[in-house]
């Protein structure tokens, strides 16, 4: 399932945070599971926020692999179909299933630039990432960790259900991230997040109004929060 650019818009207009917020206004069921729940490192803090549509994959990097044979090399020629595919644009949420995650990096200059290039606008991983500086612009990135050595990193599986810093995600799923982290928006609730958005920006308005009010004491506060 896909959205309209407008509904795209909508959700890019706000920040990550704010979307955790509607979402458990219009499925309350979602306060508590859905988001990373750890931090993960934002190289590129001042990008905006961005939306995008999940291609999962598992990676490893801490033991030799057979990266170079015949089959491996399929695998990967595979793999970049699959990022390749729509829908579009994507984002590549990756597991590293290493203990401790982060041994070596997957992301780097030669990476974000050819993912890029299959219409791909960042990644969330548990993992680690390297080559900062030379990163493809505007490719946002958040990381579990960064590290200079690609050491054995291998691609093990793509397209199947992953966690990420405490978020499940499922290849196609519709993925909000910021400098804060990221969430799985629901997509059939988006006309509600647009209803939820109007009333959230009313209450916290009515609230920090009366805080920086002069004269503001708890009985004003109080009742700005009552409503």
């Amino acid at each position: 399932m896909t959205i309209s650019e407008a509904d795209a818009e909508f959700l890019r207009s706000i920040d990550t945070p704010t979307v955790c917020n509607i979402v458990e206004m219009v499925a309350p069921e979602r306060r508590g599971h859905g988001f990373t729940t750890r931090h993960l490192h934002c190289p590129f803090p001042d990008l905006p926020p961005m939306l995008a549509y999940a291609k999962t994959v598992t990676i490893r990097s801490k033991d030799a692999f057979g990266l170079g044979d015949a089959g491996y090399m399929s695998k990967r020629m595979d793999y970049l179909d699959y990022v390749a595919a729509e829908p579009q644009p994507s984002v590549v949420v990756i597991q590293d299933l290493d203990d401790p995650a982060g041994y070596g990096a997957f992301w780097g200059e030669v990476q974000s630039n050819v993912h890029k290039a299959l219409g791909c606008i960042g990644t969330i991983t548990n993992g680690s990432v390297r080559d900062v500086p030379q990163i493809a612009p505007g490719f946002q990135m958040l990381a579990g960790s960064i590290s200079p050595s690609h050491a054995y990193v291998h691609v093990v599986d793509f397209g199947r259900d992953v966690t990420v810093h405490g978020m499940p995600v499922t290849s196609g799923d519709l993925i909000h991230f910021d400098r804060h982290g990221a969430i799985v928006v629901p997509i059939d609730k988006i006309g509600a997040l647009r209803a939820a958005l109007d009333k959230l920006l009313k209450t916290e308005a009515r609230i920090i109004d009366a805080a920086r009010a002069p004269g503001a004491d708890v009985a004003k506060i109080k009742a700005a929060i009552r409503g």
